[in-house]
């Protein structure tokens, strides 16, 4: 994965979620009649403008991509012809001014619906919640869990994919809960386990998570044969192609794809000699896999996945689709979900249950931008989802000078029958950038820590 690869799926992510944000500010001005100077996509010098519709909007496509906004007509910026008055901002019910407002991040919702409905009624293949052999001395080893298991419920709600069931994991890592997890094993007997995750430190719920617990997927034994190279990867800059059957891994044999992997995994950013069987030849390749952050380790990854025959992929894949009707519901669930999860967090971060080292910033959402979508168009739209919700639950905080916090100004005139005081605002404005700021900074420091010291 390249560095510009990674910088212009940044952009375009960034590009795509702004749009989405203010086209919702815009359109709600528009339909409540208010007059729309100017929709920017980015701040600073303008790059492009152009102008159109019956107010003339100016269209602006800026220099630093970090934001945009939509500048509607209102009398505290500047003087407003006595004729046009009737359609400035502040001129409007407070009814109307929270419409406007809430419409950006309920863009940003709905948005994530309708990516995630896409996908359901496409369809995807996915594995099924079957678990390996759980390590010695693990949650999961304890509550009785044997490789092959395959878990049919977690406290009655049905798990169809291993996506459902870390998601249901995750959730109850982080309220510390007794999880029912009913499952069937090889022999098709079915049990109930107890998964205790009381004692499961709540600022473990971000690293590798299932891995901690002791639920692995379940992966059969297949050959160390390649079936994919990712576009961009070590593997793919070795010049290893699919088909290739890796027998060595500097001189030791591999009888198994995860002898590979182990090996892979031993090597973060070093070189590793490859011996390849490729068309009834052997060669030798050297390959420096990529050094990637798992579990608070540094492990190594080459970017190719295992040739899986049809009798395999039919044990360990199920592909997942559903109607229209049934796709928005989930895509509903889903989002819900998401947004309620990432308030819990906040607010553990809040009461210092959950580490602020968790806090993501433009360096780390790049670099999950670049590799999801050197993984593809549907990884890199579930991407697109899952920061566009969080950027509607952001922007929902009441914190002036986010959306929330002018939503708060507007509870308060709504209680109190007169908009809160000039001084009450601009106080609260000098609160609310300071605590951005520092929440910038935290976010940066992050990014710097996992950039340099993985």
């Amino acid at each position: 994965m390249t560095f510009v690869h990674t910088v212009v799926a940044f952009i375009v992510a960034l590009g795509v979620l702004i749009v989405v944000h203010e086209y919702g500010h815009y359109l709600a001005a528009r339909l409540c009649n208010v007059k729309v100077l100017r929709f920017s996509v980015g701040f600073g010098r303008p790059l492009a403008t152009w102008r159109s519709g019956r107010d003339r909007t100016e269209w602006v496509v800026a220099a630093v991509p970090f934001g945009g906004y939509v500048k509607m007509l209102d009398e505290r910026e500047a003087p407003v012809p006595l004729e046009e008055q009737a359609r400035a901002f502040n001129r409007q019910g407070v009814g109307r001014r929270l419409l406007i407002v809430v419409a950006g991040p309920a863009f940003n919702f709905l948005f994530a619906i309708a990516v995630y409905a896409g996908l359901y009624m496409y369809g995807l293949p996915e594995a099924r919640p079957i678990v390996a052999e759980p390590p010695p001395a693990t949650l999961a080893r304890a509550a009785g869990f044997r490789a092959g298991d395959l878990v049919r419920q977690v406290e009655g709600q049905a798990i169809t994919t291993w996506q459902d069931l870390r998601w249901r994991i995750l959730q109850g890592a982080l309220q510390r809960e007794k999880l029912q997890v009913q499952v069937i094993d090889e022999r098709e007997r079915i049990s109930n386990l107890t998964l205790d995750l009381a004692g499961f430190p709540a600022d473990e719920v971000e690293s590798d998570m299932m891995e901690r617990i002791g639920l692995r997927l379940y992966r059969p034994a297949l050959p160390a044969v390649l079936g994919q190279v990712v576009s961009g990867s070590a593997a793919e800059r070795a010049g290893l192609l699919p088909g290739d059957r890796v027998t060595h891994a500097d001189g030791r044999a591999l009888e198994t794809w995860d002898d590979l992997v182990q090996a892979v995994r031993r090597k973060p950013a070093q070189p590793l000699r490859l011996t390849v069987e490729r068309r009834g030849a052997a060669l030798v390749v050297e390959v420096t896999p990529d050094a990637v952050a798992s579990g608070g380790a540094r492990i190594g990854r080459i970017g190719a996945a295992p040739e899986v025959s049809g009798a395999h992929a039919d044990r360990i894949f199920i592909h997942v689709r559903y109607g229209p009707l049934e796709s928005l519901a989930k895509a509903v669930a889903r989002t819900w979900d998401i947004s309620v999860f990432s308030l819990k967090m906040l607010g553990r971060m809040l009461i210092g249950e959950v580490s602020w080292r968790h806090l993501s910033g433009p360096v780390t959402i790049a670099d999950f931008a670049g590799q999801s979508a050197q993984l593809g168009w549907i990884p890199y739209l579930t991407f697109l989802a899952l920061i566009s919700i969080s950027l509607g639950v952001l922007n929902l905080l009441p914190i002036p000078p986010l959306d929330g916090g002018h939503l708060m100004y507007y509870g308060i005139e709504l209680l109190k029958g007169s908009p809160a005081s000039e001084r009450a605002m601009e106080i609260g404005q000098r609160v609310g950038i300071a605590l951005l700021l520092v929440l910038m900074a935290f976010a940066f420091y992050n990014d710097l820590n996992r950039l340099f010291a993985g």
